[in-house]
């Protein structure tokens, strides 16, 4: 089984720079887009031999995750359960026979970390529905989790260490989530790659430079660790200011 993540930072300018043909090249079992911006409406997507399943945010323009499967899932809940965090569009849940499938795009702490005490939180709600799931099936989660977990994870670690998606508190949550049973899938298959990122900045020329930031994950429960076959980040692959990652199941 193939499975595909990608932050496409808003849909509708992805469909310009070639969305839909690395979509029909990747050939995915199940393909996940986080940070849509666009309501329902603004755009139709003609994915043959797919099921498609959206979560917008109230707010116009803004987060938004979809889901693209060619098997039917059981059921599909959008959110965790917590209207708090659930307005905002962030996550979708798919339930197959043998194992969940969510896809998540974790809030950011922003600017002078305006947003981290919310962040914490968030952190402990979707751990506590990761686990409360897992009870009964192991899961499979990915998206943009807004952090960078260990130095290796990005390329300018010491002056970023106080900013959002590299602070303490947010890559201690991410080792209580591996603590926690969940097993990072890239650095399972490539514990020492370096350089490998996932999302560059705008700015400063950084994808040129490959000054970037690994913040785009696969993980599984440990009950998975069997099924794993490979991981993949796609660096090559432009249309947003993140590149897709891949995983590879047996």
């Amino acid at each position: 089984m193939k499975f595909v993540s990608w932050n496409v930072n808003g849909i509708r300018a992805c469909v310009q720079k070639g969305f839909m043909e690395f979509f029909k090249e990747a050939d995915a079992d199940i393909f996940c887009i986080q940070e849509t911006k666009m309501q329902e409406g603004q755009l139709e997507l003609e994915t043959p031999g797919y099921h498609q399943y959206w979560n917008y945010a109230q707010k116009k323009g803004y987060s938004g995750t979809a889901v693209f499967t060619k098997e039917e899932p059981l059921s599909v809940a959008n959110g965790i359960g917590i209207p708090e965090h659930d307005q905002e569009g962030r996550v979708i849940t798919l339930e197959f026979e043998d194992y969940y499938f969510i896809t998540v795009y974790t809030p950011n702490s922003q600017n002078e970390l305006a947003r981290l005490s919310y962040r914490m939180q968030w952190e402990e709600d979707f751990l506590s529905y990761l686990k409360k799931l897992e009870e009964k099936k192991p899961v499979v989660f990915c998206g943009d989790l807004n952090v960078a977990h260990k130095e290796i994870d990005l390329k300018n670690p010491k002056t970023n260490r106080k900013n959002a998606g590299f602070t303490d508190e947010e890559r201690g949550k991410f080792t209580e989530l591996l603590d926690n049973g969940f097993i990072d899938t890239f650095r399972y298959f490539y514990p020492d790659a370096e350089g490998i990122y996932s999302w560059w900045s705008y700015r400063f020329s950084a994808r040129a430079k490959n000054a970037g930031w690994r913040i785009d994950y696969f993980c599984v429960s440990e009950g998975l660790r069997d099924r794993l076959s490979d991981a993949q980040i796609m660096t090559e692959v432009m249309g947003s200011d993140h590149c897709p990652v891949v995983l590879k199941m047996d």
